[in-house]
Formats: structure tokens, sequence, C-alpha cells
């Protein structure tokens, strides 16, 4: 038997917008590990603070706890103003993730059909007005050329800092990578 029932049309759409592929200034609300015996993983769940226009929204995304994958747990852990006394004794303590602020730059890709959100890159809070206010990276050849630039300024600059890069080339994997976006 077949019933008319009158906005049940309206319940099966996503009433948000998805969020964009961009650079957004968050807080984390939850984190929980998951255990996977090649993969494991966090799971981080991030409210939008800005911009105003997307403030609410939630970004869940995965953090992989692998060795190849350690250095970007890092990066957002020290980025995020995790408690560095808790870093330096490799642990994490999931209770005290929920409310750290940091930016996050997030892209989109389709897995099987499945839509998921890739943490690209990290930054303290601090630099939120820098960032925000920086051109789009995906306008042309030109200007992803100028990225790259960057970021392979910004390597140089992280891995100077003490900051420790697996030994088997991940900094060119990250640049070649970022030049197929």
């Amino acid at each position: 038997m077949k019933r008319q029932v009158p906005g049940l049309a309206e319940t099966a759409r996503d009433a948000r917008p998805e969020i964009p592929d961009g650079v957004f200034l968050v807080r984390v609300d939850g984190a929980q590990f998951r255990w996977h015996a090649h993969k494991p993983f966090y799971t981080l769940r991030l409210s939008v603070l800005e911009p105003r226009t997307l403030a609410g929204q939630s970004i869940v995304g995965r953090l992989y706890c692998t060795h190849k994958a350690m250095w970007k747990l890092g990066w957002f852990l020290r980025d995020f103003l995790y408690d560095p006394e808790l870093l330096a004794h490799e642990q994490v303590d999931e209770k005290a993730l929920p409310g750290l602020r940091g930016v996050v730059k997030i892209s989109h890709t389709v897995i099987n059909g499945i839509s998921l959100i890739n943490l690209d890159g990290f930054a303290p809070a601090s630099q939120w007005e820098e960032l925000s206010t920086a051109p789009a990276t995906s306008a042309s050849r030109s200007n992803t050329v100028e990225v790259i630039r960057s970021i392979v300024e910004q390597i140089t600059i992280k891995s100077l800092r003490g900051r420790h890069w697996p030994a088997h080339g991940s900094k060119l994997e990250i640049l070649v990578l970022l030049a197929r976006r």
C-alpha cells in the first residue's frame, strides 16, 4: 500500500549546504580514536567558527596514525596548541582535544561514490586573519605554482624548526599531491 505523505521529500534532503573546499577557522568539538589493523585513525568533529556564513556547520574528517602519516597528526596537534607536555610524552588525550581552535584547509574527494573530506592543512588560530584574506588557490595554474613554492618554503621552515619528517621522501609526496589538485 502506498501513502502520500506531504513534506517527506524535504526531510530526505540535507537541510544544510555542503561545506565548500577552503580554509576555515574551527573549534574541535570531539575526537575519537578508531582502531583498524592497517590504518588506525582519529575521527575529528570540527565546528566552523569563521567565515560567519558557515558558522556552526560541522566538518568530520580523519587523521591517520600510521608511521607514514604521523607527521600530519603532529602538525594538527602543534598548530591547534595541544598540550606540549603531553605531546612530548607522545600522548594524545581525547578529553584534552575539545575546545582547541585553529585553521584547517579542507577539500572533498569521492571514493566509491562516497564523498569524503580531506584535512589538507592546518595553521594556528592566530593566523586566521592572514589566511582568510588570501586569494583562492585554485584560480589559475600560475597561482598553483606560487602556492607550491610557498608550501616548499613552509616545509623547509618547519623542518628547520625541528619538526620531524619520515626519511622516505614525504615532502616530495606532498608536493606531487598538491600539484595534481
